[in-house]
């Protein structure tokens, strides 16, 4: 099996996480262990269960591996450590391991497990979902294929290689028995890990579940209203909480608190003030009711007196400023392992040379479910965090932190997320609720985020700044590329010695400058990762649905037409001169065969859904292209992106009349929520380039509801046409790379329409109008 470059990048080295990945438990022949919670909990871990309470086995169970359990009714339990928030996550892996074992898929449930040791690395984040379970749910299903074909080989006294198995029966074309009786009989085959590695795996012409349409496992509760999310969760004797937020995000304390207004409202219980050993919610406040309408009514009348962070004073303008200093500073961040990251020659022996600087606003998350968590101590002084997550893993270490207890004494329970988006990578909301229910000898605590607390307390995509220079010999042929990209960085808060070292020995933040490492064959290419130490201090630096390659490729592709019209040559014909599967390009297996020349398809298949460049088109209006590779060389989705505007010259404003998206992402697993998640993408790149963005002011963001913040409207939606590359490579990751390819799609079209060239986001009408006046 491949190793997984990205997750071994973040410390997925560990003996627990190579069980999770590889290693498999052998000769589980007795019962299986119940993941479930109790009823009580009501907690979603069988999302099709109205309860969320996972199936129980009926009778002996044979578990091949730690992925699955089938009982002696046939039916087949997958554990998944995925965290689900509308992408069908459980029915996509399920289903690979399904197809690879041969069962029926009516026979199939799924359990979304807690945060025991032995799941490993548990993160649901950077599109590595499907791409990581693919080989070891295959090979997991192989693995059970093989033992129950031997033991009704082995009953039969044939040879296995005359048995084949097909929805959950094996045959020898004489006899037939169904893998519920061959459990019943008992089955105690165990593997190597060297067998397991060996074991044959199905034809991809022969997967009959892979790439087909099927019903999804969840899809009744999320359609009926049952579906369980941490807001759902109810635990006896719980309270509720509202947080009172400081002023700044660090640094802050509390001076005082005066709950005299709040002591007549009925069901206000106390006020706490938060002490947390982990530095998490420095200055916090927790209004404590008996429900959570008390709890409101109730901060509404607490006044609260702080002592603000350093950074109570800092703008986005000042944020953007140290970025530029950092930028000008040529000894600052790191410089990627590029095939030649040394431009200096080029640049000197240059005739002719482009220059641009782009930037970025801050961004928000907003998921629907606002944050919330429930935590207390239970019976066996285990403390119980209920809360949809996205990266238990990372969490785990800061709530031990917090509680001052080990990590074992720590289960984090499983829900659906009400939209995650990369929020609930950092679970840090989780934190306040258990130091709450800690003050209170560990009673159960359900701290609830209205939406202007939620806002304040995200972890946004970070603002940036980025310049860009390509230089050009006296044949106008490129020779060398630089990209300075300064932003906050989330990895570099959150998980500092995850991050690789470039060249230069200085450590960087991949998920920060993803995508400027592109594929094009520019000569000399010098990528300069710069940390934002005063973003940083200033906010939590997030992950948000595409991360760096939301920003990078704005610049990247924007740059990649202006270098075109500096030159005199086609966009589209520029790219493709440039996109050459040679060396550093080439791609390597399994994640990336054929390297740039797989880029360079996918262009040329939306350059003719699109009718680029041949289309009759009015006044002000144009079609713009980009293409990108989704998140990061190592695992690149092929992406191209083509959007037709209309600008109108007298409002500025951008009307995106249709757009065009081709993909390809290796095998398509799950077609269905494939195109649901490009589609998702791409609206939320076209809502990132026009409409979201907000400002730093005074320590904190501008808008905190959706009055001021403003995505985009049903209305403004356009027209979609997707199309996906039949490919029977490796299967990679959809949930972002349909959002890094509007951005610049648009730029480029706006710029064909009417000649202006906006490099920031969000582009929007007054942008435009100013554009047009210079």
């Amino acid at each position: 099996m491949a190793k997984n470059k990205i997750l071994s990048r973040l410390g997925a080295g560990s003996p627990a996480t190579a069980l999770s990945r590889r290693g498999f438990l052998i000769s589980m022949t007795a019962a299986g262990v119940a993941f479930g919670f109790p009823r009580t909990s009501h907690a979603a871990m069988d999302p099709e269960a109205a309860d969320g309470v996972p199936i129980e086995a009926v009778g002996k169970t044979f578990e091949p591996t730690m992925w699955y359990w089938i009982d002696t009714e046939g039916r087949v339990n997958v554990n998944i450590i995925r965290a689900e928030m509308g992408q069908h996550v459980g029915t996509a892996i399920a289903r690979i391991l399904a197809d690879e074992l041969e069962v029926s898929w009516d026979d199939v449930r799924i359990t979304h497990v807690d945060t025991a040791e032995k799941w490993g690395t548990m993160v649901t984040g950077g599109s590595w979902s499907v791409w990581q379970s693919w080989p070891v749910y295959r090979q997991a299903g192989a693995a059970g294929r093989t033992a129950l074909i031997e033991a009704a080989a082995e009953q039969w006294g044939v040879d296995p290689a005359t048995c084949t198995a097909r929805d959950g029966m094996v045959t020898d074309g004489t006899n037939s028995i169904t893998y519920a009786e061959l459990v019943k009989s008992g089955i105690t085959r165990s593997f190597t890990e060297d067998e397991l590695a060996a074991l044959p795996l199905k034809a991809h012409s022969d997967l009959r579940l892979v790439g087909k349409d099927v019903t999804a496992l969840d899809i009744t509760n999320k359609t009926n209203g049952k579906t369980i999310y941490g807001l759902d969760a109810k635990i006896d004797g719980m309270v509720y909480g509202i947080p009172m937020l400081p002023p700044t995000r660090l640094g802050s304390s509390v001076a005082s608190v005066d709950d005299s207004g709040a002591k007549d409202i009925k069901g206000y219980l106390q006020t706490l003030t938060l002490d947390d050993p982990s530095g998490t919610v420095p200055g916090w406040v927790v209004v404590l009711g008996e429900t959570l309408f008390a709890a409101k009514q109730a901060a509404d009348q607490i006044t609260v007196e702080w002592n603000a962070g350093e950074t109570a004073g800092v703008s986005e303008a000042d944020i953007q400023a140290r970025s530029r200093e950092l930028i000008a500073d040529a000894s600052s961040g790191a410089i990627l392992p590029t095939e030649t990251p040394d431009t200096t020659r080029a640049f000197q022996d240059a005739v002719d040379t482009i220059e641009a600087e782009y930037t970025t606003s801050t961004v928000l998350h907003f998921q629907m479910e606002p944050l919330n968590a429930t935590v207390f101590r239970n019976a066996d002084g285990i403390w119980e965090t209920h809360a949809g997550n996205q990266w238990q893993s990372l969490i785990l270490p800061t709530l031990s932190a917090a509680l001052e207890v080990e990590p074992d004494k720590i289960v984090m329970r499983s829900y659906m997320l009400g939209g995650g988006f990369g929020r609930r990578l950092n679970g840090d909301y989780i934190v306040p609720a258990a130091l709450a229910s800690k003050q209170l000898d560990g009673k159960p605590v359900k701290l609830v985020f209205m939406r202007e607390h939620d806002v304040q307390f995200d972890s946004v995509r970070s603002p940036s700044v980025q310049k860009l220079r390509m230089a050009f010999d006296a044949d106008k042929q490129v020779i060398g590329m630089d990209h300075d990209a300064a932003a906050g960085w989330p990895t570099g808060v959150m998980a500092p010695s995850f991050m690789p070292k470039g060249v230069n020995d200085q450590p960087y933040d991949v998920f920060a400058i993803d995508g400027a490492d592109h594929w094009y064959s520019v000569g000399a290419h010098k990528v300069r990762a710069i940390e934002n130490e005063l973003a940083n201090q200033t906010f939590r630096p997030g992950w948000l649905r595409s991360v760096g390659p939301g920003w990078t490729n704005f610049a990247v592709e924007s740059f990649m037409d202006e270098a075109a019209a500096k030159i005199g040559v086609d966009p589209l014909e520029f790219r493709l001169q440039h996109l050459i599967a040679e060396g550093y390009n080439a791609g390597t297996a399994p994640d990336s065969v054929g390297g740039a020349s797989r880029q360079a398809k996918v262009l040329e298949r939306v350059a003719k859904m699109s009718g680029y460049g041949t289309a009759d088109l009015p006044a002000d209006t144009a079609i713009g292209i980009a293409t990108t590779f989704g998140q990061s060389r190592q695992m690149p989705t092929w992406t191209a992106g083509a959007v037709q505007v209309h600008v109108d010259r007298e409002t500025g404003t951008v009307e995106v009349q249709k757009m065009w998206l081709a993909f390809d992402c290796g095998t398509v697993v799950d077609p269905d929520s494939a195109r649901a998640q490009c589609e998702g993408a791409a609206l939320w790149g076209l809502s990132m380039a026009l409409y979201e963005g907000t400002e730093f002011e005074n320590g904190n963001v501008r808008d905190l509801n959706l009055g001021g913040y403003t995505p985009l409207r049903m209305i403004d939606t356009p027209e979609m046409e997707i199309e996906f590359i039949d490919s029977t490579e490796v299967p990679v990751g959809l949930g972002e790379p349909g959002t890094t390819v509007v951005a610049p799609a648009i730029a480029n079209a706006i710029q064909a329409a009417v000649g202006v060239r906006l490099r920031h986001l969000p582009m929007r009408p007054d942008d435009v109008l100013a554009a047009l006046k210079v």
